[in-house]
């Protein structure tokens, strides 16, 4: 159980500054990496950095006291996520502590003997005291590996030895802490600060609010140089808008009246009013930056199994040290052994690898949320797409209406799209986009009713109208829809869709929408299936005839669906996953959730419906399929430089361990080399992960 939180104390403040003792820090189950990303994300908050060791922070903000405020209260009541289950450690360490060991490791043999010894084991003090107090708590880690080996020269009277390990041991963990930090700051820089107040139009006067007070609704003013707050559609004006810091896209993206944007987007020039459809945490800014703090927290099998075998090597090294001095009775060769340790290399070079290749990926416009989500992408053998909004544009045009009974083609249409409006699906907007394209008036529909993947009930006039696939009018309702069956058989042929729609109990006739592949699909898919990717699946709803029209049009798709519900789509996947394959899914709408949910990696397309994008580890944040080919190679890629940080960590310092066992190598020496691997393994990793990808070559 989490401890009880402890109260934060200012104890230093400048105007936009202060400084807060906070002794939870000392808890090993308080998650600093999270409550750093937290408290970050937070309105008005500039710059966070924390001090586990002085369990002190210090906070950069726009010197509101509100801030202020909000930042003590969270502090003296942490959210639950900011406990962790397990021990976890975040070592800071400054490089000028760094520099005053190195310069006393130098100076140490020419200084009066009382001064050396007195001073060499107030230097290691920290890292003894680190060793006994984890063996206690943890039992053998590597921690007690480093405070034997310094325990050891000390009591010999190797003070040089003694103080060169511990200037090395504080200089490797600096490099390891700034590494690991700054594969997180990649991250996070992927985020911008929301805005602290917003200027609206209220009644034709453009009025400043806190940005916290807006609502639903409102009507948002941007122009250039602002960020946008809020998601929403652009009801007046142009701009160009950046959001190079969303999706990934360089060039600015030109938006008029009627287009959606979304938030933390910034306004390159131009000025538009927005109509807020999403605010305060609903929005996608805020969907990020949650993602982006969950990503922080766990970690993949692969990630897991490195940690469990570097502690269990820890011992091994203890023990061969120890050994070594048995056998030999030579302190050197036993030191220079117990400087030698697996730890470090394999518990840092996950998170740096992960948290790197998550930012190449989100650069490109790809979210993956965490390192479990990259684990399985790369193993994924296949993808399954659902059709529509996903291997199509979802941008469905109605092309024609068939009245089959006495309401003219626009009352027909407007009595659909009354119903439909209620809903967002590619059908639905299309069906009320032309409606609006039109002017129609819709009537005013009540008890509307959704029915997954089969159509819409809704009452008007106290008449039930139903509009929906012939599946739910027909075999569902029980309607008669001979009349209409010829005419729309011979348009699912040419590779149509048909709405039908019926109002008390009767068919009233159909609306005949169009649907094409997206260009890139085909595209896309070639460089899945060079990537290695065995099987791909498309999932639909519509009928046999639209379905075979689209595997007409795309001859990589080796095997598609028709005529499924959302649990059918669910028990394909399930099926595949029975038969061996290892399967991510694509979708976007709501009926998605259940196949998001079953399969291994669920990937969600940028306009995807609230749950769908809750239910996915994946979200693409550009509308086009580039980035799942390149997410992809991201994802085998990370696993290819964990392999090779792990077989190279094995290696090297299973060698230095040898040599150190033989006598070749001193015990400086031996610390040395191993710290280099650490930090040439980590530096390996980064790199290696931020590479180009062969899709951007």
């Amino acid at each position: 159980m989490p401890l009880e939180p402890k109260s934060a104390v200012i104890i230093h403040e400048l105007p936009k500054r202060i400084r807060i003792r906070y002794t939870l820090l000392y808890s090993p189950e308080l998650d600093c990496d999270y409550l750093e990303a937290f408290l970050r994300s937070l309105k008005g908050v500039e710059q966070v950095s924390l001090n586990p060791r002085a369990a002190s922070i210090t906070l950069h903000y726009n010197g509101q006291a509100k801030v202020k405020e909000q930042v003590l209260s969270i502090l003296d009541s942490p959210p639950r996520d900011a406990y962790l289950p397990r021990v976890h450690v975040n070592e800071q360490v400054g490089m000028v502590h760094v520099a005053l060991l190195g310069i006393f490791a130098t100076i140490c043999p020419v200084l009066p003997a009382p001064v050396r010894t007195g001073l060499s084991w107030l230097a290691a003090a920290p890292i003894i005291l680190k060793g006994v107090e984890t063996l206690v708590s943890r039992g053998i880690k590597v921690e007690v590996l480093d405070a034997t080996a310094v325990s050891l020269s000390l009591a010999r009277g190797d003070y040089f030895t003694a103080n060169s390990i511990v200037a090395l041991l504080t200089l490797g963990r600096y490099l390891e802490f700034t590494s690991e930090k700054k594969s997180s700051e990649l991250l996070t820089s992927l985020l911008k600060p929301q805005a602290e107040s917003v200027w609206v139009d209220i009644e034709g006067t453009e009025v400043q609010i806190d940005a916290a007070d807006l609502e639903i609704g409102s009507l948002v003013i941007a122009g250039s140089g602002e960020m946008i707050p809020v998601d929403g559609v652009v009801r007046e004006g142009e701009a160009a808008l950046n959001q190079s810091s969303i999706t990934g896209e360089a060039l600015p993206r030109h938006v008029q009246p009627g287009d959606d944007v979304i938030s933390g987007a910034v306004v390159h020039e131009g000025r538009i009013k927005i109509e807020a459809q999403k605010v305060g945490s609903h929005t996608s800014m805020a969907r990020v930056n949650k993602f982006l703090e969950n990503s922080l927290r766990h970690k993949s099998e692969r990630e897991m199994r490195s940690e469990e075998l570097a502690d269990k090597l820890v011992p091994f090294s203890l023990g061969l040290g120890l050994a070594e001095y048995a056998l030999t009775r030579d302190f050197k060769r036993a030191i220079g052994v117990l400087t030698v340790d697996y730890s470090c290399a394999l518990k840092l070079s996950g998170p740096v690898t992960v948290r790197s290749s998550m930012y190449k990926a989100s650069r490109g416009g790809v979210m993956i949320k965490g390192a479990r989500a990259l684990e399985a992408m790369a193993e994924v053998d296949t993808v399954v797409f659902d059709k529509t909004g996903t291997l199509t544009t979802g941008d469905l045009m109605v092309t024609k209406v068939i009245s089959l009974s006495g309401l003219s083609e626009d009352e027909l249409l407007a009595l659909a799209a009354g119903a439909e409006e209620h809903y967002a699906h590619p059908v639905a907007r299309a069906v009320v986009a032309k409606a609006r394209e039109k002017g129609l008036s819709l009537p005013a529909m009540s008890q509307v009713d959704f029915i997954v993947a089969h159509g819409i009930s809704a009452y008007v006039e106290d008449q039930r109208v139903l509009v929906g696939s012939h599946h739910f009018i027909s075999e569902d309702e029980g309607v008669d829809t001979a009349r209409a069956d010829q005419v729309a058989h011979r348009l699912r042929e040419e590779g149509k869709s048909t709405l039908y729609v019926a109002r008390q109990g009767r068919l009233e006739g159909l609306v005949v929408m169009s649907d094409e592949v997206r260009p890139e699909a085909r595209r896309v898919l070639q460089d899945l299936k060079e990537q290695g990717i065995v099987n791909i699946v498309v999932l639909t709803g519509d009928h046999r005839q639209n379905a075979q029209h689209l595997a007409a049009k795309v001859p990589e798709v080796d095997h598609i669906y028709w005529e499924l519900k959302p649990e059918e789509k669910a028990g394909i996947i399930e099926q595949l996953k029975n038969e061996g394959s290892e399967v991510a899914f694509v979708g976007d709408g709501v009926n998605d959730a259940p196949a998001l949910v079953s399969a291994q990696v669920g990937i969600c397309m940028p306009q995807g419906a609230d749950l769908a994008r809750e239910s996915a580890q994946v979200i693409l944040m550009q509308d086009e399929l580039n980035g799942l080919a390149m997410a992809r190679e991201i994802a085998v890629r990370s696993q290819k430089v964990l392999g090779h940080c792990f077989k190279a960590t094995l290696g090297l310092n299973s060698t230095i361990l040898l040599l150190a066992s033989m006598g070749k190598l001193s015990p400086l020496t031996s610390a040395i080399l191993h710290n280099a691997t650490t930090v040439m393994t980590l530096g390996y990793a980064t790199a290696r992960s931020m590479a180009r990808t062969s899709l951007e070559a």
